[in-house]
């Protein structure tokens, strides 16, 4: 029995120590884990975000899966809308002005959709967790916390993305992060004797 002791703990330890040199890190404690989370999110969020904006042909901004549901316009206008509203919410920043319409053409909503990710880029810029009880109210008289509102907004990414890819692959376009990755043309190799 104490041989198989030592042996779990040694096969223990080996297997920490591996999975230590697999993952290339220890597992040091996270300065700021909430803030820090949200913000590393956000550059893959944008890229993604965007990159669907941007994959939808103008002329199916007015989709909608079915008549009840919002168009592809709006959904692009609402998440700009939310970025804005979030993060300067989180920050304490004063979110900016955004007055388009679903039906602006499709340059305009993904400008929109690019400048609410560079507010929020900004704005969340000094956020960290010192404050995160902070008391606060989103969406007119939900009580919340800076917390709540960082945590909504990452939340609202994956909501919002999944829709824009719905929508997508309703209309044949595969989202940006279905997309195979780009080949790299291949080295000259030299000919064969």
């Amino acid at each position: 029995m104490r041989r198989f002791g030592f042996c779990g703990a040694a096969g223990l330890a080996l297997a920490m120590l591996a999975a230590t040199a697999i993952g290339g890190q220890s597992a040091a404690p996270v300065a700021n884990p909430v803030s820090s989370t949200v913000k590393g999110q956000m550059p893959r969020f944008a890229k993604n975000m965007v990159g669907a904006a941007e994959s939808m042909p103008a002329e199916k901004f007015a989709f909608k899966p079915s008549p009840e549901m919002n168009s592809y316009g709006n959904l692009v206008l609402h998440i700009a809308e939310t970025n804005n509203f979030l993060c300067a919410k989180a920050s304490g920043a004063t979110a900016p002005e955004v007055t388009l319409k679903e039906t602006d053409a499709k340059d305009k909503l993904v400008a929109a959709l690019k400048a609410s990710f560079d507010f929020c880029s900004t704005a969340l810029a000094n956020v960290d967790d010192s404050k995160l009880s902070d008391p606060l109210t989103l969406f007119g008289n939900r009580p919340s916390s800076r917390a709540g509102a960082l945590i909504v907004l990452s939340d609202e990414w994956f909501d919002h993305y999944g829709t824009q890819a719905m929508y997508l692959r309703l209309n044949g376009i595969l989202p940006p992060s279905a997309q195979p990755p780009a080949t790299q043309p291949a080295a000259a190799q030299p000919p064969k004797p």
